[in-house]
């Protein structure tokens, strides 16, 4: 079926009509007055309503702004005699789409309600690529020029309105989290919640726990029912970060989850229907978790139905100043400061900078700037990143004064440790993940 159709005809002859007209075409349904009307804005949105502006208990002009408030994205076409064409002009001020006047060609009318329906999806795209622009830039303007990142949102887009998992790609900082809450606000669960959590930050005995529920007693410690974070994502999306260092045998756990669509708390002996989206992030490369046995690879084909790949910031610099302007005016909002934009030098600077922590090392950057900025606009030396400069083995030192330090002690203690990573990560006080992304990062060759 192309489309629902609504019809809001009072005459029996001419409802019958209309009808049989689109049946076959579209899936349609019938109200004969303005009460029956308003019962149907408890069921399903119409692609379409053909509204007859003379109905026994209401005038057509008054249901109108009724229907653009309950369903303002529904098209109404104006079924009107030649009296009340007066009216239908109105009508349309009022935001109905189009009018027909009885009596009216069969042909004209299936081309009227092809149009109105295309009308509504080009609308639902436009709102759609809105709220791409909103969820990334917090404000209305956009802040991806870059073709890499418009291909993303076109992608995003094409599938956020299904259920299927989704897998999120890409370094630390790139935005995979922001790409989850706008899959989450353009999907058909957008009134309901978006939960998040980080599977590397929660230690092995608490993470089932949190993902699942517990039942009062289950462990030590135990002492309430906890829901669990499936059950609170009903009917929303459930968000697991770092998927790849969750442990292995709570990710057969959670295969098992996805395939049978239940969940069982920790301790409990009754199973509860799931009914959430899953989406899924990790910035180690699929295979190479999977190859590492970090991941087991029936879970990463459960998730990945469709995958998508964010690239770092330093490969898609056409994105640089953009997402550093609208920076700026979240955070010169924020401070109360009135700062234009950024000088030819600063902008010089952050668009030649190699940003190794990505979107979340230049939101970070131009916030500092703002509150260090004592001119109307943030100038070179406002910034605490260096200007590309040109080592002797002839490769770019492109790092603050702090990452100088940091990159420093690695290379030492990776030198101490006879390029042992595990040693070194230890001798550091990270995790071993932390210091493989800033090994990848600086540049440091091992």
């Amino acid at each position: 079926m192309k489309g629902s159709i609504l019809i809001v005809e009072d005459e029996a002859d001419m409802r019958d009509l209309v009808g049989e007209v689109l049946k076959g075409t579209y899936t349609v349904s019938t109200a004969d007055t303005g009460a029956a009307l308003k019962q149907a804005f408890t069921g399903p949105q119409p692609d379409v309503i053909l509204l007859d502006l003379k109905l026994p208990d209401a005038d057509g002009l008054d249901l109108l702004p009724q229907i653009k408030k309950q369903w303002p994205d529904t098209q109404v076409i104006v079924l009107t005699g030649n009296a009340t064409f007066d009216a239908a002009i109105k009508a349309t001020k009022l935001g109905a789409y189009h009018f027909l006047s009885k009596p009216f060609e069969t042909q004209g009318l299936l081309v009227t309600v092809d149009r109105a329906i295309e009308h509504r999806r080009q609308g639902e795209e436009n709102d759609s690529l809105h709220k791409a622009v909103s969820v990334l830039s917090g404000g209305s303007s956009p802040v991806f020029h870059s073709a890499s990142m418009k291909e993303v949102v076109r992608t995003i887009q094409r599938v956020a309105a299904s259920d299927v998992p989704i897998l999120v790609t890409g370094e630390s900082g790139t935005g995979k989290e922001v790409m989850a809450d706008l899959i989450h606000a353009m999907s058909k669960r957008a009134g309901g919640r978006i939960i998040k959590i980080n599977c590397a930050a929660l230690p092995r005995e608490l993470i089932e726990s949190e993902l699942f529920g517990s039942v009062k007693g289950a462990y030590t410690g135990a002492h309430t029912d906890r829901e669990g974070l499936f059950r609170q994502a009903e009917n929303g999306t459930l968000f697991l970060d770092e998927i790849s260092e969750m442990p292995i045998d709570t990710q057969s756990k959670l295969l098992r989850v996805l395939q049978d669509q239940e969940v069982r708390p920790i301790g409990g002996k009754v199973s509860y229907k799931t009914n959430c989206r899953i989406v899924a992030a990790t910035n180690r490369p699929p295979a190479e978790a999977i190859k590492e046995q970090k991941m087991r690879e029936d879970l990463f084909y459960r998730i990945s139905a469709i995958t998508v790949h964010l690239p770092p910031l330093r490969e898609r610099r056409d994105d640089i100043m953009p997402l550093a302007n609208a920076f700026l005016k979240r955070f010169a909002a924020q401070a109360n400061r009135s700062i234009s934009g950024f000088s030819p030098s600063a902008s010089e600077r952050l668009s030649g900078f190699e940003w190794p922590g990505n979107i979340r090392q230049l939101q970070n950057e131009v916030q500092r700037a703002v509150l260090l900025c004592e001119g109307n606009a943030v100038d070179a030396t406002d910034l605490s990143i260096t200007a590309v400069k040109t080592n002797p083995d002839g490769m770019d030192t492109n790092f603050t004064l702090l990452e100088g330090v940091e990159r420093n002690a690695i290379v030492q203690m990776l030198k101490e440790t006879g390029g042992n990573k595990l040693e070194a990560a230890k001798r550091l006080g990270i995790g071993r993940q932390t210091l493989y992304n800033k090994i990848k990062a600086y540049g440091i060759e091992v």
